[in-house]
């Protein structure tokens, strides 16, 4: 049975059987049990910190040392009498063993642009073997395993929310950390302050030929295109954010959402909710405050397009690179 929504006096049904679900994505591949009962178990959390087996992954402005050994990218870790001291958020446990993030500046590694931001100071690729090297998600978070991917996912997640939520938002007292780096607590009128999440949609949009509809926002540089997304707004459906995010983006009316899957995109804190959706007519009228250009493509304008470098795609750790890719049926070059 479908679920229907309204738009512009049309009902638009999604039914099971256009729902194929993509996976798994990179970035939500987290294996670790993330034990929220042991949060607020204080003796608990002592004796898992006390015990050398525990391991610790440190985060810097969303930056973790990562090494390399043969073919693979592995986190480094740390015992918690290694780790630098930091606010510590409880990650979980996996086989018996605690994980926990400390939010500190990376050992070995300075911070030399005078804004107390990571700097990086060699690639992963030119590092020699073994070398531990300053990264980012978006540069390491497809290369390591299911459980590290997933344990730097939370990490940086958890510390882009407690950078910016330091005070009270009802009286601005500054707040104290709990429950293992989840809750932040106010001591003067003891509310209670969770991390958030942003649900955002993305979207392939088709039209009746089968091409898809790339776009440029307006402080990309040129070359640059990806699938249209938005946030979910107050009170609105995932469906009904899809249909007035692409008129609202483009000019173009959409029917059919169909959701195939979502991914974490902790920058700082959204999750992404893939959909494809199919166009009533293909004439785009880009807002130009969104929108810089807007293109269709059939699949060999877009792989000659890829394979000139005239265009390139979002990297392949984002569910945008994902969705074309399904549309396409196979994998493409070209990254940003």
């Amino acid at each position: 049975m479908g679920s229907g929504f309204l738009k512009r006096g049309r009902s638009v049904e999604t039914t099971a059987a256009d729902v194929q679900l993509i996976g798994p994505l990179l970035l939500a591949r987290g294996t670790i049990d993330r034990s929220s009962a042991r949060r607020v178990d204080d003796q608990w959390l002592e004796r898992a910190w006390s015990d050398p087996a525990t391991r610790v992954l440190v985060i810097d402005n969303g930056h973790t040392l990562v090494r390399r050994t043969g073919d693979e990218v592995h986190a480094v870790l740390y015992s918690p009498d290694e780790a630098p001291l930091g606010p510590r958020f409880l990650l979980g446990v996996e086989d018996g063993v605690a994980y926990f993030a400390v939010a500190a500046p990376l050992p070995g590694i300075p911070k030399g642009d005078g804004n107390g931001r990571v700097t990086v100071p060699m690639s992963l690729d030119d590092a020699p073997e073994g070398q531990p090297v300053a990264a980012g998600l978006r540069q390491v978070g497809g290369m390591l395993g299911d459980r590290e991917a997933g344990l730097l996912v939370f990490a940086v997640a958890l510390e882009a929310w407690h950078s910016t939520h330091s005070h009270c938002p009802r009286c601005g007292t500054k707040t104290t950390m709990q429950a293992g780096g989840h809750i932040r607590v106010c001591p003067d009128d003891g509310s209670q302050h969770f991390p958030r999440v942003d649900p955002a949609v993305i979207m392939l949009v088709r039209d009746d030929s089968d091409r898809c509809l790339l776009a440029r926002g307006p402080h990309w540089p040129e070359g640059r295109l990806s699938i249209l997304a938005g946030f979910v707004e107050p009170g609105e459906s995932l469906e009904a954010a899809v249909v007035r995010e692409v008129a609202e983006e483009v000019g173009v009316t959409v029917v059919r959402p169909r959701y195939l899957g979502s991914q974490p995109w902790p920058f700082p804190r959204s999750l992404m909710l893939g959909f494809f959706a199919d166009a009533l007519d293909t004439t785009l009228t880009p807002d130009a405050d969104e929108i810089a250009e807007a293109r269709w493509f059939t699949r060999d304008e877009l792989a000659q397009a890829l394979r000139s470098g005239e265009l390139r795609l979002p990297p392949r750790v984002s569910i945008a690179r994902r969705l074309i890719e399904t549309w396409y049926g196979g994998e493409l070059v070209g990254d940003w």
